[in-house]
């Protein structure tokens, strides 16, 4: 696959998943992840999440920007490495924001603990499972059968 088809599979993924695990590393150096409905995929692969000031996030990725998001829904995963930077422009804050962040924040895009976090990816690996669980299921079967590798789709690293 080219680069922009190996770019397009990512954000499909991303888009067709909606939640990330986003990774990030804490005080003593140990990986936390946890839930964020992205908002924004970018052409480039950039995300934007909501979140709140006074979130672990935000205050892991202020320590260090260092991140990881991780995507996948049935038969298809995405991993994404890059930096994390938080946003607090209110300006930006009202251009991104939908009726679903009012389910966090009730009181609107002025809460003041609400904020952005920008991703910008800097690379992305992929994998697919064409053909679902089944194909997955008799994939695992046959290299058993014919003790070969087992072959389920395709993955792809991307540069963002």
């Amino acid at each position: 696959m080219t680069d922009t088809e190996n770019i397009s599979k990512v954000t499909d993924i991303i888009n067709d998943s909606h939640i990330g695990m986003l990774t990030t590393i804490n005080e003593e150096g140990a990986l936390v992840s946890r839930p964020l409905a992205v908002q924004d995929v970018k052409e480039d692969g950039d995300l934007w999440f909501f979140t709140g000031l006074d979130t672990s996030q935000v205050a892991h990725v202020r320590a260090d920007p260092r991140v990881n998001v991780s995507f996948g829904k049935r038969t298809e995963w995405v991993s994404v490495a890059g930096t994390a930077e938080v946003i607090t422009d209110r300006a930006k804050i009202h251009e991104m924001w939908n009726q679903t962040v009012e389910a966090w924040y009730p009181d609107g895009p002025d809460t003041p603990e609400v904020c952005l976090l920008r991703v910008d990816s800097e690379s992305a690996e992929y994998w697919t499972s064409p053909g679902g669980t089944a194909a997955t299921v008799f994939q695992w079967v046959k290299s058993k059968v014919t003790n070969s590798r087992m072959s389920v789709g395709e993955s792809g690293t991307v540069e963002l």
